[in-house]
């Protein structure tokens, strides 16, 4: 008799675990069918915000191109204006992660609210694409397996930088800069290189992000008189800059070069100003590759706009969420087959095809360029596949 209940309590046991298995089969499979929630922590007021409409841009018309799936899942998006603001970052990803429950964050442009996203992204282990913030140590110590960059370290733009101007023959230069991660950053690598090449920087100058009141230190400018200046702005701060550079009489006398986001995307409203200034960067209006050629006809009609490289940075970005869920057949619970697929992709994208570092930043030509009109022209290539040295980064 005990034998016999025995064996019916297996049966139902089995009928029951029978069951579950059956119930959870459905929900195993929809994960890998139904919608990919994209969390788009981006700038959409304050000094970056146009920056975070290309970059929003580009990402949608990748997507777009796909039909609006990616890996055969349809990409729902979760937009959160971050302000450009690490005071409210912590919150704002949090939201994101525990709040809506997103798949995938895509963020952003400010360094200091980038390195809480990646805090964060580390900790609970969501996806994180970086489209634009350069913070060395997104791709450095706080590396990690399920973080990644579409667009570049703070380092590379100004290293780059650092060689072309040392190779030009400057041997006195003054660096001028917003003191926060970006500016600090690209400054470190501008003066790696530069130094390295024989050059002296006599002077770091800097005010508080997003502070543009210049006067005071283009006086000192003046007074210091280098061969030259070596600067990281971008957005609105970028353009006041060069127009108060232009106007206090400085560029007649000692010339002025920069990271490439001094001129990207503000070059309409520097106007003549910024006719001629040198700049490095990943990305130039004037590539004419059938790459590039194709996305900027693609861009222009669906925006009514022409790229620039933020829009470029998160068209990447979307190809290459695209790259890893194709490899796990958009199973996004499979980190680790995620990562290895990116870790040897290359990415077609229109500034040219890159790879991955280890540490997950992009190894990618870095040109020098030139504004002429209403374009950052092609001079030539200022390092050949550049590499984030990745320092600190444990993986």
């Amino acid at each position: 008799m005990k034998t016999r209940r025995t064996f019916n309590s297996f049966v139902a046991l089995g009928a029951m675990t029978a069951a579950v298995l059956s119930a959870a089969a459905p929900a195993a499979h929809a994960q890998n069918t139904g919608k990919v929630k994209v969390g788009l922590m981006l700038p959409a007021t304050g000094t970056f915000a146009a920056l975070g409409t290309a970059i929003e841009n580009g990402f949608r018309l990748h997507v777009a191109e796909r039909g609006g799936k990616l890996a055969g899942r349809e990409i729902e998006f979760v937009r959160v204006d971050d302000e450009s603001d690490p005071a409210k970052a912590t919150d704002n990803v949090n939201k994101l992660v525990k709040r809506d429950n997103v798949d995938v964050l895509i963020g952003t442009v400010h360094s200091g609210v980038a390195m809480a996203m990646a805090r964060v992204a580390k900790e609970t282990g969501t996806l994180l694409i970086v489209p634009n913030a350069g913070a060395d140590a997104v791709t450095g110590p706080m590396c990690a397996p399920n973080i990644f960059r579409s667009s570049f370290s703070n380092w590379q733009p100004g290293y780059a930088m650092g060689e072309v101007m040392a190779k030009k023959g400057y041997k006195r230069v003054v660096t001028i800069t917003w003191r926060y991660a970006a500016g600090d950053e690209s400054v470190k690598g501008f003066k790696e290189a530069f130094e390295k090449g024989g050059g002296t920087v006599v002077k770091d100058l800097g005010l508080p992000f997003p502070n543009v009141e210049f006067q005071a230190l283009l006086t000192e400018i003046a007074a210091t008189k280098p061969d030259a200046v070596y600067t990281f702005f971008a957005g609105g701060g970028a353009v006041k800059f060069v127009k108060d550079y232009a106007a206090a009489g400085l560029r007649r006398s000692i010339p002025l070069y920069g990271a490439g986001f001094l001129t990207d995307g503000t070059l309409l409203a520097q106007g003549a100003d910024a006719e001629g200034l040198f700049t490095t960067l990943h990305y130039a209006d004037s590539l004419n590759t059938p790459r590039d050629n194709a996305f900027r006809l693609a861009y222009a009609k669906a925006y009514k706009l022409q790229p620039d490289v933020y829009a470029v940075q998160g068209y990447d970005a979307a190809q290459m969420l695209a790259v890893g869920m194709e490899a796990v057949k958009g199973d996004l619970t499979k980190k680790a087959e995620f990562a290895a697929a990116l870790q040897k992709a290359r990415i077609d994208s229109p500034r040219g095809p890159f790879s991955l570092s280890k540490s997950h930043n992009p190894v990618q030509d870095i040109y020098l360029r030139q504004v002429s009109g209403k374009e950052n022209k092609v001079v030539g290539i200022a390092t050949k596949g550049l590499a984030d040295p990745g320092r600190g980064c444990r993986m």
